[in-house]
């Protein structure tokens, strides 16, 4: 399957838990002010890959604890993003989702593929990056208004559950 990145970073620590690939995706809709990283706006900017070709990459790494997928927006490629982080946890391996969206205004979309991808999400971080809540000493986010959430005890409890700290 065929996604369109801005890039991606083989090895980061500050992209979500332990050691991660990052894959960033191209193109967001969101255009927050002071964003982090506007070269990802452009839908049709960047370059194709393969997604097979990114979870073998992956791979290639054992020291990894897993794949988080940035942008960009990948809410905006998710059957792509689906793609990639159903192989990685076939892998033994976790995922991180950035999206500019929060997890409700996701649900509330009723997008079969962006439901299907939330499953396949072991932690969102969320929302728009806001400057005037801009706080640099926030863990892997920017502004105070985006969350760390672990969605695995999010969806057994019935109601958004924080990432412990």
């Amino acid at each position: 399957m065929k996604i369109r990145l801005a890039g991606v970073v083989k090895e980061s620590i500050t992209d979500g838990k332990g050691l991660r690939y990052t894959v960033f995706t191209q193109g967001c809709p969101h255009h927050c002010q002071a964003c982090h990283n506007p070269e990802t706006w452009d839908f049709s900017a960047g370059y194709v890959a393969d997604t097979d070709e990114i979870v073998e990459d992956f791979k290639k790494n054992p020291l990894l604890k897993g794949i988080t997928l940035s942008g960009g927006e990948p809410m905006s490629q998710a059957e792509a993003c689906l793609d990639i982080a159903r192989k990685v946890h076939a892998a033994g391996k976790d995922v991180t989702v950035f999206s500019g969206w929060t997890l409700e205004e996701l649900t509330a979309m009723n997008d079969p593929v962006i439901k299907e991808l939330l499953l396949e999400t072991d932690v969102l971080v969320d929302g728009k990056f806001i400057e005037e809540q801009k706080n640099l000493d926030l863990l892997f986010r920017g502004s105070e208004n985006q969350r760390l959430i672990d969605m695995k005890k999010t969806r057994e409890a019935g109601k958004i559950v924080l990432l412990e700290e």
